[in-house]
Parts: structure tokens; C-alpha cells; sequence
């Protein structure tokens, strides 16, 4: 866990905590190697980067270490309108949002210029107001 900065270590740290996990070697390798890169690499890249800097690993621990850093479950959602979504922290459960198309089509704009976005995601994540249920 030498190699990752006392920020990032405390960063790793906060993520497992909230999850109930404790701080391995093998989490912390694969939390720096993500952390090396920034782009968004897929789990064959980060075992592949990961087993560079500990051979012995094996690609089911690099799934189990990138599952308690990111744990949320894969969902599928059949809404094509654009919309968004809201996590809820407290209930797991995910809502759509209703989101003008104009709205999502300015929000491509954001993009600088050498990219273009075929389509739009937008993800809010909190908590329900007192009192309100759905």
C-alpha cells in the first residue's frame, strides 16, 4: 500500500469502510492501478496491469477487488425516452427521471469539440426527502 498517496489511501480506505471491507494489498494494487491511468479501463486491463506489479494475483481477485471499490449491481432499464436516473442510497432502488430532449442534447454540448456523443447518461445519487416514498 506504499505506493498510493496518503489522499488516495484515504480515499480507498473511506470506499471499503462504507462497504464493510477492510484494506488489502491486493485492493490497494488494484485501487493504484486504476488510479495510474484515469481512463476507465475494463477489467481484462486492470488485471493485466495489476498482474504486472503482483504476478500472484489471479483475475477473480482482481473482480472481487474492483466489485468492493464500485458494488453496484449491473441494471437494465427499458425506458429509451431520454430520461435520467436517481439512486437512492438508503432503498437501492433506481428511478427514471423525466429529461426535456432539449435539455440532454445541450448537455452534449458540453463535450469539446473532437467529440461527439451518440446519446446521454445522467445519474443522480441521494436520498429520498423525509416523508417522501414512491
Amino acid at each position: 500500500m506504499n505506493s498510493l498517496k496518503q489522499m488516495d489511501r484515504g480515499a480507498l480506505s473511506d470506499a471499503l469502510d462504507h462497504s464493510g471491507q477492510r484494506t488489502t494489498p491486493q485492493r490497494a494494487t488494484v485501487f493504484s492501478v486504476l488510479l495510474d491511468e484515469r481512463d476507465h479501463p475494463t477489467a481484462d486491463e486492470v488485471y493485466s496491469r495489476t498482474k504486472s506489479r503482483m504476478p500472484s494475483i489471479s483475475m477473480a481477485t482482481v473482480y472481487n477487488c474492483l466489485e468492493t471499490i464500485e458494488r453496484e449491481p449491473t441494471r437494465y432499464c427499458p425506458n429509451l425516452a431520454p430520461h435520467a436516473h436517481f439512486h437512492c442510497r438508503d432503498t437501492g432502488r433506481v428511478y427514471d427521471v423525466p429529461v426535456p430532449e432539449s435539455m440532454m442534447k445541450d448537455l452534449a454540448k458540453v463535450l469539446p469539440g473532437e467529440y461527439s456523443a451518440d446519446s446521454v447518461e445522467l445519474v443522480f445519487r441521494g436520498h429520498l426527502s423525509k416523508g417522501k416514498t414512491q
